[in-house]
């Protein structure tokens, strides 16, 4: 991230002192960073088999930065936020949504504000409104900051994303695009029927509140939910809605995440870009 670097490791073998040391000599040596900090998931060192660690800084002074993505700023602190701070796989499906939004538009699980601020930031100005829902008060008052460091003001709203998009759509409220980002529904096999019906529900809901012709961004970063049953879950959440829906995208993370045939968890993101019709 721009002069930070931020670094997990997650396997016995790569955290052995002497490859520990090796691989930060390496990144110290070949980037020269202002700081490299070491993220630690508690849960996968325990999974692993591995010696409890305190995340912090393995060298330099410096945890937190400014970085840029599509000419869009965005605060960077490596000690906060999920999994490595900021999320950078979505960075490609950001600019592609941006190109196809328009009118009101809602960012449902928004995070630091990726897709908000986006839509909020298009050259041609397509999106009069752009409103950015989240549980978390911390990610929302990072969005709020990533917001201001690029002029602008935006909605933010702090609330369970389920109960939300009922109560909109008991109100009638309508969208011309909205945008679904949620966090991964099925972390394990067990979770997978639950999943799907928490993707479908969300579906279902985002496009009743669509009008016709409105623009729906729909995530799924669940390894154990492949891409054909993403797409069926979406698809009968239209047939329950009674909507049509035509594919303008489907797409995956950036190129900076690629997909190795023998690792198939790295095949874990699917982002579809859908109009939607009565």
């Amino acid at each position: 991230y721009n002069d930070v670097i931020s670094l997990q490791i997650l396997t016995q073998a790569m955290d052995t002192p002497p490859v520990r040391e090796a691989i930060v000599r390496t990144l110290r040596e070949e980037l020269q960073p202002a700081g490299i900090v070491e993220r630690v998931e508690a849960r996968i060192r325990e999974l692993e088999q591995l010696p409890p660690r305190e995340s912090g800084l393995l060298c330099g002074e410096k945890s937190s930065t400014e970085v840029t993505m599509n000419g869009v700023r965005f605060h960077y602190d490596s000690r906060e936020g999920q999994k490595t701070g900021a999320f950078l796989d979505q960075r490609e499906n950001y600019a592609a949504a941006a190109q196809y939004a328009h009118g009101e538009a809602l960012d449902v699980f928004c995070y630091q504000g990726g897709f908000a601020l986006h839509l909020a930031l298009q050259p041609e100005a397509k999106c009069s409104n752009v409103t950015g829902v989240d549980s978390s008060r911390a990610a929302l008052e990072m969005a709020e900051k990533n917001a201001a460091l690029n002029g602008r003001e935006l909605e933010w709203i702090e609330a369970n994303a389920f109960d939300l998009l009922r109560e909109y759509s008991a109100a009638n409220r309508r969208y011309d695009t909205i945008i679904l980002d949620p966090s991964a529904f099925a972390k394990s096999k067990r979770d997978l029927d639950k999943a799907l019906r928490g993707y479908k529900e969300l579906n279902l809901r985002a496009m009743k509140m669509l009008r016709p012709g409105g623009i729906l961004v729909t995530c799924s970063c669940s390894f154990h939910i492949g891409a054909s049953d993403f797409l069926k879950v979406v698809a009968d959440a239209a047939q329950d809605a009674h909507k049509s829906l035509r594919v303008i995208e489907n797409r995956g993370a950036a190129k900076d995440h690629p997909v190795l045939l023998n690792v198939p968890e790295t095949s874990y993101l699917k982002c579809l870009i859908l109009s939607v019709t009565n």
